[in-house]
């Protein structure tokens, strides 16, 4: 208890110091926890999404270009082949051009079977293929925009010349992404006037072994087409998506380290100050009986109670405002933004690390040093 209590003591001994080490470890580690953050969740929402036995076929030159609504029965006779559901991206706004988030069409019958880890209700189900202009909404929409079920709303069509009125009976949860919106694609078709192409088709195959086989079967199969197409498992699709990232994401890496590195030769620097200002008190306390050991043990608590003050103070910060950014007005990959567990006990052994690290050479030279030594020094 006395020990404890001598820590306390020397920590308020120079508040100012105190409290400016604590805030440069916090702004370090806010720093830290938020760039780190953004790799982090893009790769747990690839890892959620990304289902072992569904398959994305698109046209081989691109996402921008159709392939024809015909090719799904060709597609459904391939082996091992359980679901096919066409789709097609409406790329529409709610109100304003800032407003957007992922809205497509998609062939109502099968919904539920191609996407049995969205958690849509059967009731849900039901409606969605009652009415025409059904629409099911992520979780995160929904509390974005502080829309209910039975609501009817407006998507300003963008790549379509004509806007869509939908109405909301249900909601996606479980693995989807957070913010998508689901339609029904015949309501699509009729109002584009049935051209018949569509930008995907997602194909569910019945075991995990069976993938490559059934890619490689669809893409033989519409060789040397007009459409020729590019079949990828789900996982290698929505990672494409996120290869326009990767750089930001590394950068963020590595930038979140560079902080923590400069952060902790500036602790370091601190605590050889502090400490070397102590001299005397620390060469009357060897004088009068206290061992090496425990000196050097109060030493590193107090660097340890200061970096994790400021690393408490850095990852809750951070938490607080991620959690405000993603129910912002921000939508797409980085509109979900969070700080995961897994970040939150980086940031505090960082912490940890910074605050034993940066006062582990000042304070072992202090408490082993010569105790005439340091009484001469003193004097």
């Amino acid at each position: 208890m006395k020990y404890t209590a001598l820590v306390f003591k020397n920590l308020v001994r120079s508040k100012r110091r105190t409290f400016l080490t604590v805030l440069s470890i916090a702004v370090s580690l806010f720093i830290f926890s938020a760039l780190v953050s953004i790799p982090t969740v893009a790769n747990e929402i690839l890892g959620n999404t990304a289902s072992s036995t569904r398959i994305a076929t698109h046209n081989k030159a691109g996402l921008a270009y159709s392939i024809p609504v015909a090719y799904k029965q060709r597609i459904a006779a391939v082996s091992h082949v359980e679901v096919v559901v066409p789709e097609s991206w409406f790329g529409g706004v709610y109100h304003e051009v800032y407003d957007q988030f992922p809205n497509l069409a998609a062939d109502p019958e099968d919904v539920d079977k191609m996407w049995t880890d969205w958690g849509i209700s059967k009731e849900q189900f039901e409606q969605f293929k009652k009415i025409r202009t059904a629409c099911l909404v992520g979780g995160g929409t929904m509390k974005r925009f502080g829309l209910h079920l039975g609501q009817q709303i407006q998507l300003k069509g963008t790549l379509y010349p004509f806007n869509v009125t939908l109405t909301i009976v249900g909601t996606i949860g479980g693995k989807a992404p957070p913010d998508f919106l689901l339609f029904r694609r015949d309501y699509l078709e009729e109002a584009a006037g049935r051209p018949g192409i569509v930008d995907n088709i997602w194909v569910r195959v019945d075991k995990p072994e069976n993938v490559s086989q059934v890619i490689a079967a669809i893409d033989e199969g519409f060789a040397n087409s007009s459409a020729e197409t590019l079949s990828e498992s789900e996982a290698a699709f929505i990672g494409s998506f996120m290869e326009q990232y990767r750089t930001f994401f590394r950068m963020a890496e590595v930038l979140g380290f560079i902080v923590v590195l400069t952060i902790g030769l500036v602790a370091a620097n601190t605590a050889a100050m502090s400490i070397r200002e102590r001299r005397g008190e620390i060469a009357v306390m060897r004088s009068i009986g206290f061992p090496a050991r425990t000196i050097l043990s109060l030493l590193l608590a107090e660097s340890l109670l200061i970096g994790l003050i400021g690393g408490i103070i850095g990852c809750g910060s951070a938490y607080f405002v991620l959690k405000a950014f993603s129910i912002g007005n921000m939508g797409g990959p980085l509109g979900s933004i969070r700080m995961p567990p897994v970040v939150l006990g980086e940031t505090l052994v960082v912490a940890v690390l910074i605050g034993l690290l940066s006062a582990m050479v000042p304070a072992s030279s202090a408490a082993r040093r010569n105790i005439v030594d340091a009484l001469r020094t003193v004097a």
